[in-house]
């Protein structure tokens, strides 16, 4: 469920590396009140790349299919992350 601090990103459409930049960028801008991005992809290769860099900036992963070739990804700060 996603409650007024989530924030959504659509990359649909977008190939490497465009997805995962536009994540890190939208992550860099997320305020501290702002714990969790959420993703929606359709291109496969983003589940491996934005994973990483948003690990590398704090934050967890859980990768959700929500259709044939579509993934949404949510993204939340870890609490020990500043």
């Amino acid at each position: 469920m996603t409650s007024k601090l989530t924030k959504t990103l659509d990359v649909r459409g977008e190939i490497c590396p465009y997805p995962m930049m536009r994540t890190v960028s939208e992550l860099k801008k997320l305020s501290a009140a702002e714990r969790t991005l959420e993703v929606v992809t359709d291109h496969a290769p983003a589940l491996d790349t934005i994973p990483t860099q948003a690990a590398r900036l704090g934050f967890a992963t859980a990768i959700e299919e929500v259709g044939g070739s579509e993934w949404r990804l949510v993204l939340t700060r870890k609490e020990n992350a500043s």
